[in-house]
């Protein structure tokens, strides 16, 4: 994985925080990039952003993708957003980011 993506990942006390993008009312949920220039996973949602519905899609699947418990740190707003993996290595998302991406 390359090292610009370390950017956008960091960690503390067995928890990684992820730096992400969000667009929604996509055809289906995905990483579907990362931008270099806000240093940013792109995540693609199916759901609006209207009464947390987006931002429960997004726990819910990188929940799943990452294996772990996942909330939301920054951003619960916006479209900008710092995500926080629990109990996870760097290393074991690093290497799910590079399956996906």
């Amino acid at each position: 994985m390359s090292n610009k993506y370390l950017n956008a990942i960091s960690s503390l006390d067995n928890n990684v925080f992820i730096d992400i993008e969000v667009s929604p009312n996509s055809n289906k949920f995905q990483i579907s990039g990362f931008n270099e220039w806000r240093n940013r996973f792109e995540i693609r949602i199916k759901q609006v952003p209207q009464k947390g519905k987006a931002n429960k899609e997004i726990v819910k699947e990188l929940s799943k993708i990452f294996n772990c418990d996942v909330s939301i740190s920054k951003g619960e707003k916006s479209s900008q957003k710092t995500i926080v993996c629990y109990n996870v290595s760097i290393d074991c998302i690093l290497e799910k980011l590079s399956e996906i991406l």
